[in-house]
């Protein structure tokens, strides 16, 4: 089977075995220097890097951002734009842990010395990954207060 290198440029580690020697470009592994293009929402942009002829999304790492369509997901967007958009930042990546599930690359965005997804987490535009409720199933007795009724 093919991989599609236009939809999906990055490489999973799983996927390197197979298909690096045939990726089209370069597959990051290392800390780099970009063009901020376009920012998504609180935790995706797009860059543009002298190495690659495409530009190409980057999730921040290690941080949650509301969406636009949920309450402070614009105020998140909004805010990391006005810092970044036509900016030059530093990507910092973890080679064991460099693209995500939907093929984006990820990384640590540092922009004047400051690593932005631990300041949209001190500011509250975003949480750590790790508090994600997307997917969970909600506790339903401490949800609906269950165990009050069962005595």
């Amino acid at each position: 089977m093919a991989h599609d290198f236009k939809r999906f440029p990055e490489l999973t580690n799983s996927q390197l075995d197979i298909y690096y020697f045939e990726s089209p470009h370069k597959q990051i592994f290392e800390d780099f220097r970009c063009e901020v293009i376009k920012v998504h929402d609180g935790d995706t942009i797009t860059v543009r890097w002298f190495e690659r002829d495409f530009d190409f999304p980057i999730r921040l790492l290690g941080i949650d951002a509301p969406e636009l369509s949920e309450e402070k997901g614009a105020e998140s967007k909004y805010w990391l734009e006005s810092l970044i958009l036509n900016k030059k930042v530093d990507i910092e990546i973890d080679p064991k842990n460099r693209v995500e599930k939907y093929g984006r690359l990820l990384g640590n965005i540092i922009f004047n010395g400051i690593n932005l997804g631990e300041e949209e987490v001190n500011l509250g535009k975003a949480k750590p990954f790790a508090q994600r409720t997307e997917g969970k199933i909600p506790e339903l007795n401490k949800e609906l207060r269950i165990s009050q009724w069962l005595t």
